[in-house]
Formats: C-alpha cells, structure tokens, sequence
C-alpha cells in the first residue's frame, strides 16, 4: 500500500483528533516527529493513517509506507518534522545484507539518496580490518567509497576476469523488479556505450588502467559489493558501512556534471552564477542600497555562496561547514562600537574568582586573521609548508605527552615550572619558585618558528640572536627550554609531503551598515580598508596594540578579503556615513523591480498576482509628491504570501509601513486610501481612515 492521498486539512483533522484519543504505544514514533504549531510532537506515521481514515473511512494502518516516506509526504504538505540523527550500521556477507536501521529496505534501494555515508570498512573471517586507501584528491566517504573498497580489495581477482565477464558483471539494481545494472569497463567511452548516465565511479590502478561501474547512491552498488564476496570472499568476511540520514540542505545539494564528479573535488571555474559578484572582486568593498524588502541581505549570501564555490551555486545552504568559515555576518547597531568590531578590553573571572579584564579580538579582526593565515599561506613555497607541517606536529605530539600542570621541566638557570596550558596561539605556564613572576604567556609562533628553522639553539643568546634582538626577554629563557625538552623527546624533524595551501577568498557582510557609527566602528582600519592599501602597505597598528604578546606586530586586510554592506537610505533612525567611509566603497542601487525572480516560489497564479499589485503600489508611491523609488516596496515582502492572504499582507506589513512614510504630509487619509486602491486591498475606506487616524 503507497501512501493514501489527504489533503493538509486531513493531516490537521488528524492532529486534532490524536489530542483528543492519543497515541497508541505501538503507533508511537522514535525516529521522527511531527511539529504541531503549538509545539507538540506528533507520530508522522500513525498521523497520516488517522487522516486517511477521517478523509477515507480507511482503517488505521501504518503499515503500507516507513518512516521516511511519511516524513518526506508531510514535509511536502508544508509540515515542519524533526528527527534524531543517529548512526546506523549496514553489513553485507555473501548470504545476507542487513542494518540497524528499521527503515532500510534491499527492496527499495532508492531511498539510499536519503542518507550520507560515514565510513566503511571491510573485515575478514579472521578478524583483519582493510579500511579505505584514499587517492589524492579524492573525497572521504562519498557514495562511492564502498565500491571502492571492493575495487581495492578484490582488484587482481577483477582484473583476471575475462572480458565478457566483466561486461555482465552485476553492479547496480533499484529494487527486486527492477533489471540489474550490469558491466565492468576500461573506460568512460567504453562505459557511455552501455549506460548514458552520468552516475559513474572510475577506479584507477596501474599507470592509466581504470575500472568504471554505474554508481548510484549509497546503497546503489550492494549489489556490486555482494557479488564480490560471493566470487572471491571467504565465509564470514564482511563490509560494513556506517551512514547517517541527510539533512534538508544536503537533501537539495545538485549533482555535479559529468565530467567533473567521478574524476576529483575540484572544480573547473567558468565564471560567476551572479553578476555582481564580479563587481565585488573588481572593488573589493561593495554597498547594496535599496528600498526595504528588495532582498539585499539575501543577494549578499547569493553573492558569498557564488564565489566561495567559484561558480558553482549560488544557494548559501549549500557550502559546507569549512566553506562557511569563509563567510562571516554581521548586524549593525547604534550601540555597536570598536571591541565588538575590532578589539577591546573584556570581563573575565580569574581562577580566584575575582573580577577582571582581558583582550579579545572583535568578530571583523577574527574573521580577518582567518583569511591572512589562509593568504600568507598559500604564498609559501613547498618546502616552507612541509617544514611547518613537521614542526607542528613536533608540537601537537610534545603537548599530547605532557600532564598539564604535573609535568615539571628547568630552564639553564635551575627555574623550574610547569605548562598549565598550551594552543595554537599560547603556552601558559606557571613558576612557583618565582617570587616575582609566577606566571607568564609564551609565544607558540615563536616555538614554532625555532623548530622550523635550521639555525642551531644551544644557549638562550642564540634564540635572541634568531629573533633579531639585542637582549633576551624572560619568555626566551622558557622558549629554550621547551626546544630543547621537544627535541629530546621527539624523533628528528622529518620532512612530510604536504601541498602548499591554496588560496581563498574571504567574504565579510555588514547587514544595515549605516545604523552603527561606522568611524567608531572601524576606528583606525578605515586606511587598511582602502582597496588600494590591502595588504602590509595598508597595516595600522591597533588601538590596544600596547597590550599584544608583540605590540610591534600590525593588523592589516589581506588582498583575499572581500566587504558586502547592506543600507536603507531612508531609515531615518541612522547615523549619517561619512565621506572617508564612502569613498572607499562602491555603491550599487538594488530596486524594487529588480529581483522578482525571489516570488518564484509563490507559484505562477499567485507570483503574477502579486507582481501586478507591487508594480501598481510602487508606481502610486512613486506619484506621490516628497516621495521616490527608495520608499518603494521590494518583493521580500509579497513572500509572507506563503501564509497570508492579500489583505492580511496589507493590513499587518505594508500599511504600517506606509504610515510612517507619509507621517506628517498634508491628508494623509487621501494618500493612504489611494495606496490601498493601487494595492488592491478589499478593506473599506472607513478602515484606512482609521488606521491612520490610530496611527
């Protein structure tokens, strides 16, 4: 049995009547739950089943549909539906292919597109785990990986197969009633002569031999996997997989092209989805100005997700969490100010429990010093990165083998102390014998930078001499010792092969730029900010710079940062945006009519509805004398329309808004009800009159 067919009044009906009956125990869900407006969960499946039974005098029955197929049935109907996210285990013997997951069905292997791989791994009857070995380049735990196992393990027993053999080799199969997916080719073309699909794996061996298998979606070759046991495996050898459902942004995630998917992650660029996106790389800092409801803020996500992918989409759901780091948002307001932008003195409870303050680096510094690291990389040779590759890991092992304030180490002069704690950026320690000092901060940059090197550290004279001055600092003394106590304890540094680190771009969005004081904000940064200051020509030193661990180090925007502000020109409760400030922006006007292309969504009746009403208010605003096309309406608002009617927008969004337009102008009554007429609101006139009388 499919799923019956209810209407969105059913499900509701449902809802009701499991508040008033409830859930029988076996009817109770465990994977997934049903978001009633009042907060209360509700079992999707038993729901569906009382909604076909309301609507259709059905019996009570989930039994026809899983988990999943409700879910994915209830969110189309617009119903919001949690789940938990657990793991679940797939395994495959020549015998059988079972999983923890109760939704997980080999007659139906379509509903793989619905989960995520976690890992596989395969194990044989002895006990002897074979996981992965990954190419260069190639992506961790893709729908593929599996296959590839297989490939890896059993490669010289498919290489022996005969020709014949490999072409009816079985790879791939939907269901039970569905014919199964057969071949083994040597090649792309050899395999497009067969299956006209893009949906291919290649598995390289040899010097440019290959192996290319119709491959589906994580549950798509089972069959491929099984029939290798079968032919080559002992009894009780296994794979198994460890998966995850998907979440709804990686439900929506498009499919790469062909000729790009089965090769590697990297993507051939062929320009920007968005034309201003090439605007903002030509100016480095760009200014959206516009009407309320064009869609500024969502064009500067369209805009971050166009570039950070290079071209690739343009949706911000769609990047991965590593690639959101490359994008940072931020809201300005009156009583934002430069510690929360750049740097500033905060509160803190020292361990004695008494109040205190230290520096913390604001959210614009923060973001910055992500893209200079990524900038300053990426301009190091191989043979830098390695060398740094190998010190770090010096580090990070030294740091692992040490019990934080137990461990005691002695520096040339006898002092002895302990790390009590230790990151990227500092090393605490603590020095009970020193009367005087009993705490101090190290430098990690600066351990780091004597392991890299190849100069010779025997006394604490030759630290100072590698770091360029005349006498040495107590940190030197601790520096040393710490050298020396990583050298001994570790094996000499060998280099490692690690690519140079590749160069991205860093996208920083000042949502409504002009309602904060922005030289308050930006203080000092305003001449690093300059696109032609970008880089060390344009360092400043801070105003806390007295505070840093090397006051003489200056803050500076590398050339891979790239500035979106959003402002609303007649927001009367902003403060004025100076003219050193502007200057040092590009300024581009969004209008209302420009971006209609959001009201897609509404659906063609509805979507030309409201582009009718829009351009008939928006051309009476524009007949209104002491106002102009910067007070008209953008499409932003026209998308309320998903759960309000015509009239409700008007009444509780855009008449308020009006009002305040024309607050003071002579008859505002005749104004507002000529608005209401432009718009097409069923509501009498008395209404308007008495809204703008309350008003």
């Amino acid at each position: 049995m499919a799923i019956p067919k209810v209407s969105r009044e059913d499900i509701l009906n449902a809802l009701q009547f499991v508040d008033e009956n409830g859930v029988p125990a076996q009817n109770k869900s465990t994977r997934y739950f049903l978001l009633g407006e009042s907060g209360k969960s509700y079992p999707p499946k038993y729901v569906i089943a009382v909604a076909n039974h309301l609507a259709n005098g059905a019996a009570i029955d989930t039994s026809g549909y899983n988990a999943i197929e409700a879910k994915n049935y209830l969110k189309n109907k617009g119903f919001t539906i949690t789940g938990n996210q657990e793991k679940y285990e797939l395994t495959i013997t020549k015998e059988q292919v079972t999983s923890t997951d109760e939704c997980f069905d080999k007659a139906n292997l379509g509903l793989g597109d619905n989960f995520v791989p976690l890992g596989v791994y395969f194990q044989s009857a002895n006990g002897q785990t074979i996981k992965r070995n990954y190419a260069k380049g190639e992506r961790r735990n893709s729908n593929q990986t599996m296959p590839r196992l297989a490939f890896q393990i059993y490669e010289k027993q498919l290489r022996a197969l005969s020709v014949e053999e490999k072409e009816n080799f079985p790879v791939c199969q939907y269901s039970p009633e569905s014919g199964l997916i057969r071949g083994i080719f040597p090649s792309v073309e050899e395999y497009r002569k067969y299956h006209n699909s893009i949906e291919y794996l290649i598995y390289s061996y040899d010097i440019e031999r290959k192996f290319v298998i119709y491959c589906w979606n994580i549950f798509s070759t089972i069959v491929f996997v099984q029939e290798c046991l079968k032919r080559f495996g002992e009894p009780g050898d296994r794979f198994v997989l460890t998966y995850r459902e998907k979440q709804e942004k990686e439900e929506a995630k498009p499919e790469p092209p062909a000729d790009e998917k089965p090769l590697s992650t990297e993507k051939t660029f062929n320009g920007y989805r968005n034309p201003y996106s090439n605007k903002l790389i030509e100016s480095k800092n760009i200014i959206f100005r516009g009407a309320p409801g064009t869609g500024k803020t969502y064009l500067t996500r369209e805009i971050a997700a166009d570039i950070i992918s290079d071209g690739y989409f343009d949706d911000f759901s769609l990047l991965t969490d590593e690639q959101k780091e490359q994008v940072e948002f931020v809201q300005f307001h009156p009583s934002y100010d430069y510690s929360d932008f750049v740097e500033g003195l905060r509160p803190k409870i020292n361990a004695d429990g008494s109040m205190g303050f230290e520096l913390r680096d604001g959210i614009f510094k923060r973001f910055v010093e992500r893209a200079r690291r990524n900038y300053e990389n990426s301009q190091k040779t191989q043979e830098i990165v390695e060398k740094e590759a190998s010190a770090q890991e010096s580090i990070a092992d030294f740091f692992a083998s040490v019990e934080f304030g137990v461990d005691t180490f002695e520096t040339v002069n006898k002092n002895k102390f302990t790390i009590t704690s230790a990151d990227d950026e500092h090393i605490e320690i603590a020095i009970p014998g020193n009367a005087m000092v009993n705490k101090l901060r190290l430098n990690t940059d600066e351990l780091r930078q004597m392991l890299e090197s190849d100069a010779t550290f025997t006394m604490v004279r030759d630290v100072t001499a590698f770091f360029g001055k005349k006498f040495a600092t107590q940190a030197y003394s601790y520096d040393f010792a710490l050298y020396k106590e990583i050298k001994k304890v570790s094996a000499p540094v060998v280099q490692r092969t690690v690519a140079p680190e590749k160069l991205k771009k860093y996208i920083f969005i000042i949502d409504e730029i002009n309602r904060g004081e922005i030289s308050k904000i930006f203080g000092e940064l305003f001449f690093a900010l300059d696109p032609g200051y970008r880089g060390p020509a344009g360092a400043v030193s801070t105003q806390y710079a007295n505070l840093h661990t090397d006051p003489s180090k200056k803050f500076y925007i590398p050339e891979n940062v790239y500035i979106i502000g959003t402002m609303n020109d007649i927001d009367k409760s902003v403060d004025s945006f100076d003219f050193a400030m502007r200057r040092r922006f590009r300024f581009i006007e969004i209008k209302a009519e420009e971006r209609l292309e959001m009201l897609a969504s509404l659906g063609d009746e509805l979507e030309n509805e409201a582009i009718r009403r829009m351009t008939a208010l928006n051309q009476e605003i524009l007949n209104t004398e002491e106002l102009n096309e910067n007070y008209q309406i953008g499409g932003s608002y026209f998308l309320k329309l998903k759960d309000l009617t015509f009239d409700q927008l008007w009444t509780d969004y855009l008449c308020p808004l009006l009002q305040e337009y024309i607050r003071g102008m002579y008859d505002e009554t005749a104004i507002m009800n000529r608005f209401a007429q432009a718009y097409g609101y069923n509501g009498d006139s008395q209404e308007v009159k008495d809204e703008v009388a309350q008003s």
